[in-house]
């Protein structure tokens, strides 16, 4: 992490001594003679003091005194640019709507750049708030990529973020770089109300059509870490693959239960495997046995700081950027069938009605009886497949309780009000060169379902026991709506003729009766994303808020070690209570550390998040070039004062430009979700089937461009 544990120690003392009400305003020197700094340790004053201002919690007054950004109204937040010149603050760690920020007032400030603003017109009548920015507390990043333009010596890079301006190269920084290379850019000087940004290029990855140089342009993009340090790869030389007896050693040996794996097809580390008895009072007996992988992930190694600096798995359309390396993931710590396992278990005894009565959490070994899919699962517990079921003979009186078990947990989560959204997801199929071979909705069964109902009640369970115990601990957190998204929300579903009951704080059971009235109608999914984007964002904090889309009182994340850190984390916790090793200073390093790695790990949550979705973007708009000219069905999806997006059957989504609409001129109605043309009165709304044609794509902003044509006997029916 960033600081050693004593500095963490004096960051927080010395944030606590700026928050206090007594606090007078001071300056460095002044405040070290007051702390009693010796000098000596001056270096490292000004560290601690560094980083808080560049993390927005103190500001500097150009008298030089230390104040907290919250007494002069500054709030930290990051830079969304347009285009155009304004942009948007979206304020960290929060919900609240994004602030406008005017061209005059951007101070210049760069797309995603970390930023003080101050409010100063408020939010009223529904309409955001506006601002300044006041101070650019730290640039985006230092590798900015795009396309390069050669002129006579010189040269411009085209940004792959559209929302960064082009980048002049000057003679001399260019690198080799010929048009059409795809580059990293440092940028050596900010741009100015009347000078685009200067900068030099660091790194050539291949030519804009070379294979494999599209997905490895987005990596850059977003800074994903690929290759491992040195010293990640020498502690992990030495593991051995087998585990030894003395591993073993005060451990539940669970080897003699059976016990199984369940995932996709494809998938290659299996960090959860799961088992289930029924015991004699006719209560389930259910194992969730995850991956040890705190056992060689050490605290402090240097695997443990890369697996923190990455903070998850990273899975694009063609790869897996793991989180830690993959001899680890898919090897030594993978819970693969027929050998013997280090493992984290929640056994948990569950009546018929759901609920868990008791439980105990335990290190353990297991050994997988059997590696399974979804597909095969499902082919038993649904289609009663006779091949498939000859197949797990063994294993299929236990598939059919986990069966019973899956529909008693999902109808108790549904009898609570958890939201259940199922959004069809795209699967996007390659060939070996990269090529976009097809792309349709992934298909969710029985089976996965089976599994994220094992996994919910897990993580629950684990949550609420170490929330009762008061030590430090990393939630998993989903909070209330604001009260203004809902009201929102209200106006806009009421156009569909559905309405949510309840003033102020909602119940999300009142989600969840929207979510089932509209489901199967040709609404569905436009309502669900309307109902999604009101909502807040889910994210990790060392305090327990709860989950507000699960129902749930307490959450966690517990059951993917391998490619979550906040689960790495929870179980090294988890383990230091089972050998009653967490004493006072473990408690107190933990306190001074966990809301650090909670946000930390929000962050490259959001980061790999939309990595994901740009990669799905660009493989979308490069698959669609190869059908210009073809028909589909959609839905409208959106609908803007510049465009009306539709989403076709197979997830992809593109959009029909306003001004290319030729009979009539539409007007933008957004009260209403629609378009209105003012000649015709003919509409275009949210949620209205479309039949479309595909007219242009560009690979480089990744966008899909259709034009509306007119529906033909037997569109939209079944049969197509």
């Amino acid at each position: 992490m960033e600081f050693d544990e004593k500095l963490l120690e004096r960051k927080k003392r010395i944030k606590e001594f700026i928050e206090s009400e007594d606090y007078t305003p001071l300056k460095r020197g002044e405040m070290r003679v007051i702390l009693q700094v010796p000098k000596d340790e001056s270096g490292d004053f000004d560290t601690v003091i560094n980083s808080l201002i560049s993390e927005g919690e103190v500001f500097e007054t150009k008298k030089g005194k230390l104040v907290t950004t919250k007494s002069i109204n500054l709030k930290t937040a990051v830079f969304m640019a347009n285009a155009k010149g304004f942009g948007f603050a979206r304020l960290e760690d929060s919900n609240d709507n994004d602030i406008y920020i005017p061209p005059e007032s951007t101070l210049n400030a760069m797309n995603k750049d970390k930023i003080l603003v101050r409010i100063t017109v408020p939010s009223y009548n529904g309409k955001r708030a506006s601002g300044e920015v006041v101070k650019i507390l730290s640039p985006a990043k230092e590798g900015v990529v795009g396309t390069f333009d050669e002129g006579r010596g010189f040269g411009f890079v085209i940004c792959d973020d559209k929302k960064i301006n082009d980048i002049f190269i000057p003679k001399g920084s260019t690198k080799g770089a010929v048009t059409g290379s795809k580059v990293v850019v440092n940028i050596t000087k900010r741009p100015s109300p009347n000078k685009c940004a200067e900068g030099e290029v660091i790194e050539i990855l291949g030519h804009k059509d070379d294979p494999g140089v599209d997905i490895l342009s987005i990596i850059r993009q977003f800074d994903l870490p690929v290759d491992y340090p040195e010293d990640v790869y020498e502690q992990t030389e030495d593991m051995p693959e087998d585990i030894t007896e003395a591993e073993i050693e005060g451990r539940e040996d669970l080897r003699n239960i059976q016990t199984v794996t369940i995932d996709g097809d494809d998938s290659k580390d299996f960090d959860d495997a799961v088992s289930l008895d029924i015991l004699e009072n006719g209560n389930f007996l259910l194992g969730v046995h995850i991956a040890d992988v705190s056992h060689y992930v050490t605290e402090g190694s240097p695997l443990d700081k890369e697996a923190y600096k990455r903070g998850t798995s990273v899975y694009l359309v063609d790869r897996v950027i793991p989180m830690i390396p993959h001899r680890l993931s898919n090897g030594i710590c993978s819970l693969n069938p027929d050998t013997d396992r280090l493992t984290l278990s929640c056994i948990m005894e569950i009546d018929r009605e759901g609920t868990v009565v008791n439980h105990k959490i335990v290190e353990s070994v297991i050994h997988s009886n059997c590696r399974m899919t979804y597909t095969k699962v499902n082919n038993v517990i649904e289609n009663n497949d006779p091949d498939q079921i000859k197949e797990y003979e063994e294993f299929v009186p236990m598939l059919r309780d986990m069966d019973k078990l899956r529909k008693i947990l999902n109808n108790r989560r549904k009898l609570r009000g958890a939201v259940n959204f199922d959004f069809p997801e795209p699967k996007i199929i390659l060939d070996s060169e990269g090529k976009v071979l097809d792309i349709k909705p992934y298909e969710r069964n029985s089976a996965t379902n089976l599994i994220e109902e094992f996994m919910l009640v897990c993580n629950e369970t684990i949550a609420e026991d170490y929330c009762w115990q008061g030590i430090p601990f990393v939630f998993r957190n989903h909070d209330q709506p604001d009260e203004e998204k809902i009201e929102g929300l209200k106006k806009l579903i009421s156009a569909f003729g559905y309405r949510i009951k309840g003033k102020g704080e909602i119940h999300p059971m009142e989600i969840q009766k929207l979510i089932e009235k509209v489901k199967d109608t040709p609404q569905e999914h436009i309502i669900s994303r309307m109902v999604l984007r009101s909502m807040k964002q889910a994210k990790y904090q060392a305090e327990n808020i709860g989950h507000f889309g699960l129902a749930a009182k307490f959450y966690c994340h517990f059951t993917s070690p391998i490619r979550r850190y906040p689960d790495l984390q929870i179980h090294r916790i988890i383990k230091e209570v089972i050998e009653g090793k967490l004493t006072e200073n473990r408690i107190k390093h933990y306190d001074s550390m966990l809301s650090e790695i909670a946000y930390h790990c929000s962050t490259t949550e959001r980061t790999s998040d939309d990595a994901e979705r740009e990669t799905d973007r660009l493989k979308m708009a490069q698959y669609m070039q190869e059908h210009i000219g073809e028909e589909y069905n959609g839905l409208i999806s959106g609908v803007t004062s510049w465009g009306i997006y539709v989403e076709l059957e197979n997830t992809v989504e593109g959009m029909v430009p306003l001004n290319e609409i030729d009979d009539d001129f539409y007007e933008y109605e957004e009260e209403n979700l629609r378009v209105v043309g003012r000649r015709t009165g003919k509409i275009y709304m949210l949620g209205d089937e479309v039949r479309v044609r595909v007219i242009r794509t560009d690979i480089q902003a990744r966008t899909i461009d259709f034009m509306f044509v007119e529906k033909e006997e037997g569109d939209f029916t079944d049969e197509n």
